[in-house]
């Protein structure tokens, strides 16, 4: 029909049709993108300077956190002299104590060896004592014998002095 028309060839016409129908789909395209293309790439425009302002934002407070982390890392070398220096003055702490309870101990070791001492000593003056008089009873049982006689004498004497008032008899007083 359009061979007729225009009353060329039909493969010319063929391309008459095929031009005419891509003009008319490009000039549909080309008017549907004027009328919603520029909104599509302001919002693609907006959206990618929102996303790099984002990364950005990102960026400045990892840099933040960074500088943070830096400064308590370099107050951390601070913190860790003040924490050895602490420690070794408890350690000194520690050691002078453990000297004065070490000092204490011996020295109740000492008073504890020196009463046991002097309680033994206590003690071995009292045997001493006890044999001494047993040694002196057993010696004076051998030295003196006393028969009927002379413990009879004994016992007037003792008798006598009982009725003196406790004074002996010496003598002078007989006389």
């Amino acid at each position: 029909m359009v061979a007729k028309l225009t009353d060329l060839s039909l493969e010319h016409a063929y391309w008459l049709c095929v031009s005419l129908n891509f003009l008319v789909i490009a000039a549909v395209i080309i008017w549907l993108s004027k009328k919603n293309l520029p909104g599509m790439f302001r919002n693609r425009t907006a959206s990618i300077q929102k996303a790099m302002e984002e990364a950005r934002k990102a960026s400045q407070d990892a840099n933040r956190r960074l500088a943070e982390i830096e400064a308590r890392l370099a107050r951390l070398d601070g913190e860790i002299g003040e924490m050895r220096g602490a420690a070794d003055n408890e350690a000194v702490a520690e050691e002078a104590r453990i000297k004065a309870a070490a000092e204490e101990d011996a020295r109740k070791v000492v008073e504890t060896a020196q009463q046991e001492i002097a309680t033994a000593a206590k003690t071995a003056r009292r045997e001493l004592t006890a044999y001494a008089a047993d040694l002196a009873v057993a010696l004076a049982r051998k030295q003196i014998k006393v028969d009927p006689a002379t413990d009879q004498g004994l016992v007037r004497s003792f008798a006598e002095q009982l009725s003196n008032g406790g004074r002996r008899k010496t003598g002078k007083e007989d006389s």
